[in-house]
């Protein structure tokens, strides 16, 4: 035992999340609440610095709520569906309303030095390796537009 305690909900989240990364398949609730953004992570060396870049088409830089801690960061927001008025839906296909992604990176970072730009619907983070023992508690990182 490492002396961690977990939150049930949490550990419940993260497992939901396992899932629909294997299976791509919609949450277990039935109908999604919202969209699953699509993620890239990627360590480089020179500094040594965790990248995470994840696809936001559509999102208002306003509704981003960027938080880190230790080994993850959460990503949430809203993308709203535009309005047509008198309008009929032939097909409808693209998914809108809110998300979170919770990313377990897998080294410990520094929240503290992290940043993030958000730009033509991509947003990136970068969370340096930590090189002291990590501070407790979440950090949130403002995300800067264009």
């Amino acid at each position: 035992m490492t002396g961690h305690k977990r939150n049930i909900g949490d550990l419940q989240g993260e497992i939901q999340e396992l899932f629909a990364d294997l299976w791509q398949v919609p949450q277990f609730s039935g109908l999604r609440p919202g969209f699953r953004p699509q993620c890239d992570c990627y360590r480089t060396d020179d500094p040594p610095t965790l990248h995470v870049v994840v696809e936001l088409p559509g999102v208002e830089l306003e509704t981003l709520e960027v938080v880190a801690s230790g080994q993850t960061v959460v990503i949430s927001g809203n993308r709203e569906r535009p309005t047509a008025p008198a309008a009929r839906y032939l097909a409808m296909e693209i998914d809108y309303g809110t998300f979170k992604r919770r990313l377990e990176l897998g080294e410990e970072t520094d929240p503290s030095r992290a940043t993030a730009t958000y730009e033509r619907g991509m947003l990136k983070v970068t969370l340096p390796i930590a090189t002291l023992p990590p501070a407790s508690g979440a950090v949130p990182i403002e995300v800067i537009g264009p």
